[in-house]
């Protein structure tokens, strides 16, 4: 029993240590009027890369990819609103509008220039308005590529897990606040693949991020993003199929929400598609489940479309 007390305390230790770590890379800014947790790493003298990431998480969702990028980038990302250690406001009207807004102005406010977007899940959908942005000419910035990594590009493709669905049911308050750390675990770890799903500590790690700012109590709140994508669909589609920079697919194929189904209905809707690496035993979370089968993959996009890494 003491034995298992000591190891609890120690797992405890490793996770506040590495949430930590991560807090002291980063600072907070202050983007329309919310408080931001930017991290901006490498050398401003390399290309810059901006990270978008998915929900329910946070910048950290990159750390595994992030020391190699940091080479051949400077890497610019955020905890959007109400994830991570930014700003989390217990209210049901986030949507992928506003946290377009706070990503361009975190563009404006850093004076990044040419940037390529790499970008996941809830990123994704957030990526594909700015991309509508960069179109219409009201965007910050100049786009250079955009790379997608599993996500719900398509509200029809997009296969919501039970949790997903009743968090956005007008129940979706209650489940929030019966849901503990052992169903955020299964719920999880089931859109990994098979032979790659996290490990305990980091499944701690993503969960202590989660809680930041008493996360947790918002999760059903900013589950609307999903009816952002049912309402906005014609305008984001319209995006990837009349881009005028290059996209590429970065997809785990047997990811139950967004897989190998999505890459076939982004092919058959004739969207712009300039790279595809399909990673075919890997889940919803390539970043995570296979960095270097990501990073390979991203750098040939890079080299094809820039001749440059």
């Amino acid at each position: 029993m003491l034995r298992d007390t000591t190891q609890e305390m120690t797992s405890q230790q490793s996770t506040d240590a590495t949430v930590a770590a991560w807090r002291a890379r980063g600072e907070l800014m202050t983007l329309v009027g919310k408080q931001i947790f930017v991290i901006d790493e490498g050398s401003p003298e390399l290309p810059t890369l901006l990270l978008i990431h998915g929900f329910p998480t946070s910048s950290w969702d990159w750390q595994g990819v992030w020391d190699e990028l940091s080479q051949h980038f400077r890497i610019v990302a955020m905890d959007m609103l109400g994830f991570g250690f930014s700003d989390k406001p217990n209210a049901r009207n986030y949507t992928i509008h506003g946290q377009a807004d706070i990503v361009d102005a975190l563009v404006s406010a850093k004076s990044l220039g040419d940037v390529h977007v790499l970008a996941h899940d809830y990123g994704d959908t957030v990526a594909q308005e700015l991309l509508a942005r960069q179109l219409d000419g009201s965007g910050a910035g100049n786009w250079l590529s955009c790379c997608f990594l599993n996500g719900g590009l398509f509200p029809e493709t997009h296969r919501a897990i039970l949790t997903q669905k009743l968090l956005l049911s007008p129940i979706g308050f209650l489940i929030n606040k019966l849901a503990g750390y052992g169903k955020f675990c299964a719920s999880f770890s089931s859109v990994f693949g098979q032979d790659s799903k996290p490990s305990e500590q980091e499944l701690k790690v993503f969960w202590a991020l989660i809680h930041v700012n008493d996360g947790k109590h918002i999760f059903h709140n900013l589950m609307t993003y999903i009816l952002d994508r049912r309402q906005h669909r014609e305008r984001w589609v319209s995006a990837l199929q009349k881009s005028t920079i290059p996209l590429a697919l970065i997809n785990g194929s047997v990811d139950p929400v967004s897989g190998a189904h999505m890459v076939a209905r982004y092919k058959e809707l004739q969207c712009r598609l300039d790279y595809l690496g399909e990673l075919s035993t890997v889940g919803h979370y390539p970043q995570v489940e296979d960095p270097v089968g990501v990073l390979k993959h991203f750098y040939e996009f890079i080299k094809k479309s820039t001749n440059s890494v």
